[in-house]
Formats: C-alpha cells, sequence, structure tokens
C-alpha cells in the first residue's frame, strides 16, 4: 500500500521476494514475524497456481505477522507484468528520484549553513553590548572603556 491507494491485495500467495539492504530474501507461507526497511527494488510474488507478478516499490517497510501475513508500506508503487520493462523504467526512476531528493537535501542543508555563517559573521562584526556601570567612549581605533 501506498499513502494513496491499496496497490495490491492478494490471498493465494505462495512465495515472496523482497529486497533489503542485506539483499534479497524469500518469504514462504509460515514465516517468522518480521519487519524490514526495503530498498528501491522490485517485489514479486507467486500464487498457488506458479504464476508471477510484480511491483516495483520506492523503499519502504515490509511486515511479516502469523506467518500467513505479509504487509507492505511504501511511498510510492507501481504494478507491472513484464518484469524487465518495469525493472528498467520504473526501478530507474525511482533511483533518480531518490538522488534528487537527497540533493535537494543537501542543498538545502548548504544553504542553512551559509545563512548561519552569515548571521555569526554580522553579530561578530556588530559592536559590543554596552555594561550597564561602564562608561564607552569612541577614539580613532575603535571603543574604549
Amino acid at each position: 500500500m501506498t499513502p494513496l491507494a491499496i496497490v495490491v491485495e492478494a490471498d493465494d500467495v505462495a512465495h515472496i521476494r523482497a529486497e533489503d539492504e542485506s539483499g534479497a530474501f524469500g518469504i514462504l507461507t509460515g514465516h517468522a514475524d518480521f519487519l524490514t526497511v526495503l530498498a528501491v527494488s522490485v517485489v514479486s510474488w507467486r500464487n498457488g497456481h506458479g504464476i508471477e507478478h510484480y511491483a516495483a516499490v520506492r523503499g519502504g517497510v515490509l511486515h511479516v505477522s502469523g506467518g500467513d501475513t505479509v504487509e507492505i508500506a511504501t511511498p510510492e508503487a507501481v504494478r507491472g507484468d513484464d518484469l524487465h520493462q518495469l525493472e528498467t523504467d520504473v526501478v530507474t526512476r525511482f533511483r533518480r528520484q531518490l538522488n534528487d531528493e537527497r540533493a535537494a537535501r543537501i542543498d538545502a542543508q548548504r544553504l542553512y549553513l551559509a545563512a548561519m555563517q552569515q548571521i555569526v559573521r554580522l553579530l561578530r562584526t556588530q559592536r559590543p553590548m554596552s555594561v550597564p556601570g561602564r562608561v564607552e567612549t569612541r577614539s580613532d581605533e575603535g571603543i574604549e572603556s
């Protein structure tokens, strides 16, 4: 499922293949409870008749519960019947989007740091605040007490 829709809901699933940071893995009926963070990848599943289905996911969380329920929550998913076409088009697009988002976050952090540096420079160049009970006079060389 994505935040906007349930992309796939299937009851007759015999095997699921997915991928996390450690690599590809499979899940069969009776699997122990399990939780993992998925990589940008293609999730495949085979029904009881041996027919394979595919969905490209843009990362997400996979949860196995009770040995017979697998749920995947992902920001974006695209279902397809042709694995090669799906992987070529969609997974490449997902990876590009992730890289673009990373670059945007880095740019935003750079802007934030540059703004903070400017504020620090401005504060350093401003006249020191006067202290109560202290008399300050100006000379050609700066402030004297």
